[in-house]
């Protein structure tokens, strides 16, 4: 019956996280470029009551005896499907079309990727400069920062769905600077370590990136202006899924509640 009580409350453990998980996808369900998680469970081990039953007869019988010690959490996982695109009145809203990723530039020098493509132009020392709500200058296919002289425009500033930057010739014609939004992909995108603020990290299980614009193996991504990518949380999923989550812990619950009647009753065998 001790087992008992430590299988269910692994349990309700497990399903705790599985509500936190959801509650998170649900406050997320706004958040530009957010990707919806999944939690996925394992068995603990197994404890093997009896390694060779017979039958009344002496005969052996064609399975063990074991009795399973409860469960775990084995992996939070993002769902990397496309989200809706939503217009933005913001000249430098970007939206993603495909597999790729927007590189940014951290403080600390650190490279950061993320889906959420909301940028601005910010005034620089030599001109203006792409970057993200924190001020992270966003990346080109080169790896460096975006910058752009000071003969720019920041509201006539375009960029065509390959992500180069145009700017309108004397005859009001947009044509490519020579720069281009780096889009960056990964074998296993959902290996990557999810650093907050929308931004993610390379890991030894994501793979390193892969530039889109050098790598001819890639199916590229495309760039729509105006548009951001919005959470591919589906709230009636998670609604069920909270449900469900609920139920399974008051069975956990109620599994060690019916332990604890059980070692009551046997606790008083003895008057």
């Amino acid at each position: 019956m001790v087992r008992s009580l430590w299988t269910a409350a692994s349990g309700m453990i497990a399903q705790q996280n599985n509500v936190d998980t959801i509650a998170n996808n649900m406050a997320n369900v706004n958040t530009t470029g957010y990707k919806t998680e999944t939690v996925e469970f394992k068995s603990l081990l197994y404890q093997t009551l009896q390694t060779k039953t017979t039958t009344a007869n002496g005969d052996t019988k064609p399975i063990t005896s074991q009795a399973g010690l409860g469960t775990r959490n084995s992996s939070i996982t993002s769902q990397f499907t496309q989200g809706a695109f939503l217009e933005s009145e913001n000249t430098t809203a970007f939206a993603i079309g495909g597999q790729g990723f927007f590189a940014v530039q951290g403080a600390n020098g650190q490279t950061y990727y993320t889906r959420n493509g909301d940028f601005n132009f910010n005034l620089d020392t030599n001109g203006i400069a792409l970057s993200n709500s924190a001020g992270q200058p966003v990346l080109d296919t080169n790896g460096n920062p975006i910058r752009l002289g000071n003969q720019y425009i920041a509201n006539r500033v375009t960029v065509d769905a390959e992500g180069r930057i145009l700017y309108p010739d004397a005859q009001n014609n947009p044509q490519p600077i020579g720069v281009q939004i780096g889009l960056y992909q990964f074998l296993n995108p959902k290996g990557l370590n999810k650093e907050g603020d929308s931004l993610y990290t390379v890991t030894e299980a994501s793979g390193q990136a892969m530039n889109e614009a050098t790598n001819n193996n890639l199916e590229k991504s495309v760039i729509r202006q105006g548009y951001l990518e919005g959470s591919n949380v589906q709230v009636a999923d998670e609604m069920v899924n909270l449900i469900v989550a609920q139920r399974a812990y008051e069975i956990n619950s109620k599994a060690i509640t019916t332990t604890d009647e059980m070692m009551q009753t046997a606790n008083q065998l003895k008057r």
